[in-house]
């Protein structure tokens, strides 16, 4: 039996700290803030519930195989997510990709050559991709990974196609083969998803958003409560309200880490928690760390971050869902002038769009009797505005409340007298998210997803080694686009890795 400690309760480290309480070592996670799950999260505020952070789920062959492995998959209500996509030339429930290729068609007939060759290159990146409806080969050990690998080596020539065609190449720079810069379709195609993502991921993820996105219908944080539940079942201990506060190394092995003034001893530590903060903030001593390697860290950028606005609403479902008509809108209607990279845009939030998902339209539960609630939320240029004010507590206020006004008032089309049945509301920047996670600038999935930009080298691998010893990375942060997925492959990792 080993004493092993985790920091931070995402879903990396509560699928760690399960599969190794499991495994009967003595597992203690320590989480800063004082409910489990990091993003994986939700709060209540006057009897309506948000989302903290993630309102959707991907790679649910694998999300489905970790939590049968635990043996809670039975008491989570996973649900098959459905989207309107919205827009100034569309308006759609698309049921699958298919119909969302014939909606785009649709609203823009003039355009079928150009369509026909932009959707002939992502239908062949879908190709060379292969199949995505198992779990990833990072969940097995033995004979069974080896099997999980088969259809990756067999699918190897095809990958290494895909990677020599599209592997450097940005969604702006597949966008830019087809449409001109500026155009409504440039914009469609170049913004759908994060800011200058790989563009062979483009294909996947306008297919997987309707073959293979899920939410949880009693909310995100049920699932890290449940996960949490589990791993004390199991005999593993969680501290709330503990923030590590350093990594205690000797020898140039990890020992232990200390914890309000307290030193706790340990044979392993995990870091699910932000990668830069565990190694420039976190560790005792840099020196273990290749000069080299600490200033890629300090300069690899990170995943965008998310303003969100939450409001309760006097307004019943049947009301609201008439408008929305389904819990999920994704609005793609930039307004001239947007830029996802201009900091000192004082407009940007007049510019952008806002997507829109209802917590009570999911679940009525979620808010009080003959009312709602909504979440609107969108990308944000890193560090807006002196990073939202410089630290003046008050211009910090003044820029929330006015991103927070054009945000709704951008919104108020689609919901006819909303500004009208507003109780509650309040808004997260992204320094809100790093206050709670620890993530450098509220970075919503780990590393930045522009391949120009990557930290790691292989944009597939799971990186949980570190030069320390007896140091993992198990969080998002193992992989270069993190997300659910990358947490849960570094869970694993780390779990095969503690024998």
């Amino acid at each position: 039996m080993k004493k092993i400690i985790i920091i931070g309760s995402g879903i990396g480290g509560l699928t760690a700290g399960n599969l190794l309480a499991k495994k009967g070592h003595k597992v203690t996670i320590f989480e800063s803030h004082s409910m489990p799950g990091g993003y994986t999260a939700g709060f209540y505020r006057k009897g309506y519930y948000f989302e903290s952070g993630t309102v959707s789920l991907e790679a649910s062959p694998s999300v489905f195989k970790a939590m049968k492995d635990i043996g809670v998959y039975e008491k989570i209500d996973f649900e098959k997510m459905r989207m309107r996509f919205v827009s100034e030339d569309f308006d759609g429930i698309p049921e699958n990709y298919d119909d969302y290729k014939k909606m785009i068609y649709t609203a823009f007939p003039s355009d079928k050559e150009k369509l026909d060759a932009a959707f002939s290159d992502l239908d062949q990146m879908l190709d060379l991709m292969g199949e995505m409806d198992e779990p990833m080969p990072f969940l097995y050990s033995g004979f069974k990974l080896l099997k999980s690998m088969l259809p990756y080596i067999l699918n190897a020539p095809k990958q290494m196609k895909l990677s020599k065609q599209y592997g450097d190449m940005t969604s702006s720079e597949f966008a830019a083969r087809y449409f001109a810069k500026g155009s409504n379709l440039y914009d469609l195609f170049s913004g759908f998803g994060y800011p200058d993502m790989p563009a062979m991921f483009l294909g996947a993820a306008m297919s997987g958003i309707f073959s293979d996105l899920w939410t949880v219908k009693s909310g995100m944080q049920s699932w890290a409560d449940i996960l949490a539940e589990n791993f004390q079942q199991l005999g593993g201990e969680l501290k709330l309200k503990s923030y590590v506060d350093r990594i205690i190394t000797k020898n140039g092995a990890a020992v232990g880490v200390s914890c309000q003034g307290t030193v706790y001893d340990a044979d392993y530590v995990i870091s699910a928690a932000d990668y830069k903060k565990t190694f420039l903030k976190l560790l005792d001593d840099k020196s273990l760390i290749p000069r080299k390697l600490q200033d890629d860290i300090e300069r690899a950028a990170v995943s965008e971050g998310f303003f969100t606005v939450y409001l309760g609403l006097n307004m019943p479902n049947e009301e609201l869902a008439k408008y929305l008509k389904v819990y999920y809108l994704f609005v793609m209607d930039h307004k001239p002038g947007y830029d996802i990279y201009n900091s000192d845009d004082r407009e940007f939030f007049s510019r952008t769009s806002a997507s829109l998902f209802s917590p009570s339209i999911l679940n009525p539960a979620h808010a009080p009797d003959g009312k709602s609630s909504l979440m609107l939320h969108t990308i944000v240029p890193y560090r807006w505005m002196n990073n939202w004010g410089g630290g003046d507590k008050e211009a910090y206020r003044q820029l929330k409340e006015k991103a927070m006004d054009a945000m709704i008032d951008n919104v108020s089309r689609l919901i006819p007298g909303l500004q009208e049945c507003i109780e509650y509301k309040d808004a997260a920047t992204p320094l809100t998210y790093e206050r709670f996670t620890h993530n450098t600038d509220g970075a919503s999935s780990a590393w930045s997803w522009n391949p120009k930009k990557k930290f790691h080298k292989n944009t597939m691998s799971v990186n949980v080694e570190t030069p320390v010893k007896r140091l993992f990375i198990g969080s998002c942060w193992a992989m270069q686009v993190g997300g659910v997925p990358g947490a849960l492959a570094a869970a694993y990792q780390c779990a095969r890795k503690i024998k």
